[in-house]
């Protein structure tokens, strides 16, 4: 319910964000997305490493990974290439790009899942009609960071929309391909502490 700072009970309470680290959380690497296929697949977790490949593909915001239907990664029987979504936050369609490794998963994981164009890719445990919870995605990325011993509070589900973000403005440096492969209306979105952009924290 929260506190008043005139309440009497407040002093001495330790604040919300002791020890915390706050701030942009860091992007995988390429080799730690490598080990958490490696250890999705080890664990025989297949619809995670869909869910994985997609979300690292895709480059979209956690609760539009989650609200994408069968029908549009899906035509004629197979993943298609390239897909388009509307994201949630800004209503503007972003185009991406789906590699080999990701149209395999996410191809196993939908012959197994079964269902129909305009179902899910990611149903609820509780009401298939509905997609996954963003609370039950955040506590899966938790355990696959943690599954190949990086820390969980140093990643959150942001930080799978920024991997492959990241890795090309890596090996380019082109701030405006970022924007455009993001889908930011502006490069000053990219930046999200006061003295640099965690781009620029990727590559220090």
């Amino acid at each position: 319910m929260g506190h008043s700072e005139f309440d009497p009970g407040v002093k001495g309470r330790r604040p919300w964000n002791a020890g915390r680290k706050l701030g942009a959380k860091r992007a995988l690497k390429p080799q730690q997305v490598w080990a958490v296929r490696f250890w999705l697949d080890r664990e025989g977790r297949l619809r995670d490493r869909a869910m994985f490949d997609l979300a690292i593909d895709s480059k979209l915001r956690g609760c539009d990974v989650l609200k994408i239907k069968i029908g549009d990664i899906v035509i004629g029987g197979r993943i298609r290439n390239r897909a388009i979504v509307v994201q949630q936050k800004t209503g503007r369609p972003v185009q991406f790009e789906l590699l080999d490794p990701a149209r395999a998963s996410i191809l196993a994981w939908l012959e197994r899942r079964g269902g129909t164009l305009d179902d899910f890719v990611f149903p609820s445990r509780i009401d298939h009609s509905t997609h996954m919870g963003t609370r039950q995605y955040a506590r899966l990325v938790d355990e696959w960071v943690t599954g190949i011993g990086l820390r969980p509070e140093d990643y959150v589900t942001h930080s799978l929309r920024r991997t492959k973000a990241s890795i090309i403005y890596k090996q380019a440096g082109n701030l405006r391909a970022v924007q455009i492969l993001l889908g930011h209306t502006k490069i000053g979105a990219l930046c999200e502490v006061p003295s640099r952009s965690w781009l620029e924290l990727q590559v220090a």
